[in-house]
């Protein structure tokens, strides 16, 4: 019996003496811990100064009823619940009947309202009991940080994201810089899963990540994307993209990626003008003309015979899209008119025996090697050579009206542009600065690829067949006598594999006559060139039309009508009265309606979702949106009384 007592006052005094402070420790462990308060993103910016994309605080707010001494309560609880109201809604007898049964419940954990912003978090710190702070007043504030994108969907695939989706677009590239420094702050066990913290205080900060001034032009954007959005809608397509470059500089002004969904809506699904390699059709007749003149082995008023429009080489077709084709042309008429046969004879005249030679152009314009963006995913050119095991007896031939090779919408845009940059390529850019608390770290010059990539006799004759073919080609359909634009259209079909067609029959891999790519790439003004634009369209319905003219040329057009418009080029006058009336009178509809003191909620339905954003915005409104295109509806209805501050939800189709 001795030697049990003595066991148990041995175990005793080693429990408390020699492992105490073990077991004291691992206590403290179970009952606090450290919380990781994370830092905001940085911030995207778009070039003047507007924003992209931005990290949002939100809130969900407890209380702690236990440590509220019953006499605080009381006093105070009729005012608490007063306040309530005005914040959250509801009567003040609401939240006051929920208040006392959570305090007789002995609730340690009591959810007073989930996901409110910075500001409404401020006013509630100040409301009667709350602003006693965590241990006298049981405010228990729980913070996360949401990224946001103010101008809805918009360029949403290139301004990208950093998340559990991966790393993508703009933000995926510049993560590391954009992350910031994590906070701390410690926090104890309340009850079962249920912590509040120690102090009012973080014992660390959090410091919030640098940001991006991007070369985005919001104006240019929301052109870009609605003209885009209505040619993908009116021909049922698949998805398209169009891409707006400043000549001179390289900096993107705007990029549209969208996709459709099998209900038929659009949304940027992927950034197709960075990602998607597909051979491009007529528009590369561009990079084949350029190469013969340039190395002088025609001339523009060189006489081409397209014959009757269809001739075969080695067992293959190659045809023009005008029946009976045109007779004996010139080069220039030619590529107005966008020959395949013409074309192809000329090159295959004066490169057959030397297709080295042709293949040395297209590596001088930029198609063999990608561009090298940041922004991860670009796709990967293809572009055979004769050492190659692909290459064969009709290579060439193919090559030189855009078949059999494979490149990406920006490397076209590049090309072009160099061509409206008096032959000076530049690497397209979508970065001006990096910026750290509102002070330059770095400006992101314009980067010259290429000094020259043809003689200015070249260029000249270049770019006035190419607005030619504005004024009496393929595209005379997008002819204005008020402004000037060059460029080239492109209608390409689409080679699938092997599949089973919608009436269940097998179809062998090959060129398809149901499936096309319409493509318009081209610059203005003529003269002198301020912005370059792609435009490319995939699977439009071909019932409604599937070429290049028809389906991308009226996109570019709408865009730099309305670039023309808002941001007027070299003094051009813009007068295109048959087209643009529609438009002006929403401009002067959006102006007017800007200008008014308002008292009640206006009615914007039928608004594009940039002209609603901005006119709420500017009397007063927080504006959240959901969709792209034009106002479905609105949340606050017409006429109901303007509360500043207060927020509204536009559903945009």
């Amino acid at each position: 019996m001795t030697l049990f007592l003595l066991a148990i006052i041995f175990r005793v005094i080693n429990l408390q003496y020699v492992q105490g402070d073990a077991y004291r420790k691992l206590a403290e462990e179970l009952t606090v811990r450290q919380d990781t308060i994370y830092a905001n993103k940085g911030n995207v910016y778009a070039a003047d100064g507007n924003l992209l994309a931005t990290s949002m605080s939100k809130f969900n707010i407890y209380m702690d009823l236990v440590t509220v001494d019953s006499q605080i309560f009381e006093e105070n609880i009729v005012e608490l619940s007063k306040e309530l109201s005005k914040l959250l809604g509801r009567s003040a007898k609401y939240h006051q009947t929920r208040l006392r049964k959570a305090k007789n419940k002995k609730r340690r954990y009591f959810l007073i309202a989930r996901n409110i912003g910075y500001t409404d978090y401020l006013k509630m710190k100040t409301f009667p009991i709350f602003k006693l702070g965590v241990y006298k007043g049981g405010f228990i504030a729980k913070h996360r940080t949401e990224r946001a994108h103010p101008i809805g969907k918009i360029a949403e695939r290139t301004i990208g994201y950093d998340d559990f989706r991966g790393e993508a677009g703009i933000e995926g590239a510049f993560a590391d810089y954009m992350q910031g420094e994590n906070g701390l702050r410690w926090e104890q066990k309340i009850a079962k899963n249920q912590w509040k913290p120690i102090s009012d205080f973080n014992e660390k900060e959090p410091i919030d990540g640098h940001d991006i001034i991007t070369t985005i032009d919001v104006n240019i954007q929301d052109i870009t994307h609605h003209a885009l959005l209505r040619k993908l809608e009116y021909f049922e397509a698949d998805h398209g993209c169009a891409v707006v470059m400043e000549t001179a500089t390289g900096e993107i002004k705007a990029i549209s990626n969208l996709g459709r969904t099998s209900k038929g809506k659009y949304y940027e699904k992927r950034n197709y003008a960075v990602w998607e390699s597909h051979e491009p059709g007529s528009t590369f007749k561009l990079a084949s003309l350029m190469a013969a003149l340039d190395d002088k082995m025609i001339d523009t008023s060189t006489v081409v015979d397209t014959e009757k429009g269809r001739i075969f080489i080695h067992g293959s077709k190659v045809e023009d899209s005008h029946r009976g084709g045109y007779g004996k042309i010139s080069a220039a008429r030619a590529f107005e008119v966008s020959s395949n046969v013409g074309i192809v004879k000329l090159i295959k005249k004066h490169y057959d025996h030397q297709p080295e030679k042709f293949i040395e152009k297209l590596e001088l314009y930029g198609f063999t090697n990608p561009i090298g963006f940041s922004i991860k995913g670009e796709g990967k050119p293809v572009v055979p050579k004769p050492s190659d095991k692909r290459w064969n007896k009709i290579s060439l031939e193919w090559m030189s009206w855009g078949y059999g090779i494979s490149i990406t919408p920006m490397q076209t845009l590049m090309f072009y542009n160099a061509v409206a940059n008096n032959g000076v390529m530049v690497k397209p850019r979508f970065i001006k600065e990096l910026r750290r608390q509102d002070k330059t770290e770095k400006v992101f010059e314009t980067i010259v690829v290429n000094p020259k990539i043809a003689s200015d006799e070249t260029l000249s004759k270049i770019r006035k067949v190419m607005e030619n073919v504005v004024v009496r080609g393929t595209a005379d359909n997008i002819y204005s006598p008020n402004f000037s634009m060059a460029g080239k259209t492109g209608t390409a079909k689409k080679f699938l594999q092997k599949h089973t067609d919608e009436d269940g029959k097998t179809v062998a891999a090959g060129y398809s006559n149901k499936h096309y790519v319409a493509s318009f790439a081209g610059f203005f003004p003529a003269e002198s060139p301020k912005y370059t634009c792609i435009v490319v369209i995939h699977d439009p319905k071909k019932e409604k039309g599937y070429y290049g003219a028809t389906v991308a040329g009226p996109v570019f057009k709408e865009i730099a009508q309305k670039i023309y418009t808002t941001t007027p080029i070299d003094n051009q006058s813009v007068n295109d009265k048959v087209d643009f009336e529609e438009i002006q009178k929403e401009y002067l509809k959006y102006d007017k309606n800007l200008s008014k003191n308002y008292t009640e909620i206006p009615n914007v339905k039928g608004m594009s979702g940039m002209d609603a954003l901005s006119l709420l915005e500017n009397i007063g409104l927080k504006v959240k949106i959901s969709g792209v295109g034009r106002v479905e509806s609105q949340s606050l209805k017409k006429g109901e009384k303007l509360e500043k501050g207060k927020t509204i939800t536009l559903k945009l189709s």
